[in-house]
């Protein structure tokens, strides 16, 4: 199922063992090389530190948390060897410039959606400027067409026009 950015952050963890929160979650840690939500820095409901909660580690979604077997699957992240790299880059998609393979401005990425199955964000949306979004609006774009992703901009295949545009090849019967 997709479901929008707003409902990574903002949820308990929830302890299966105990049956209570463990901590809430702050934000999302997303790898730009794959786009997958590795996990979420959290804050301990205990001690107040931030730790790290790896999606493998859940057990269960629910609409106002995360189910997890205990609170020993929090992590600090420096005990995280693997996802080093990930955890210094502090990848968030949300406000990166948008632009086509040619260097042309698309917009800039306002939300996106992920697969609560896979935790791989599948989808973007860009808000164009001004004077484009009058005529188009907000703009979906599928992981496929992702082709790059730097520190400023993610970089994707050239936009066509709308289907309605578009001119029919197919030669006439008669």
């Amino acid at each position: 199922m997709l479901v929008l950015s707003e409902n990574l952050i903002n949820k308990h963890v929830l302890s299966l063992r105990t049956g209570g929160s463990v901590a809430s979650v702050v934000s999302p840690i997303i790898n730009p090389d794959n786009l997958k939500i590795e996990g979420f820095y959290c804050q301990d409901r205990f001690s107040k530190d931030h730790l790290v909660l790896l999606t493998k580690d859940i057990r269960d979604t629910a609409p106002n948390g995360y189910f997890v077997n205990d609170h020993e699957v929090l992590s600090q992240p420096e005990e995280l060897i693997r996802l080093k790299r990930v955890l210094e880059i502090n990848f968030n998609p949300l406000g990166k410039q948008v632009i086509t393979t040619s260097k042309n401005k698309v917009g800039k990425v306002t939300d996106y959606a992920y697969d609560t199955n896979s935790m791989y964000i599948l989808k973007i949306y860009v808000s164009q400027s001004i004077l484009k979004s009058l005529s188009g609006g907000t703009l979906s774009i599928d992981r496929s067409s992702i082709q790059e992703i730097t520190p400023r901009y993610i970089i994707i295949n050239e936009l066509t026009r709308k289907a309605g545009l578009r001119v029919s090849t197919v030669p006439n019967p008669l």
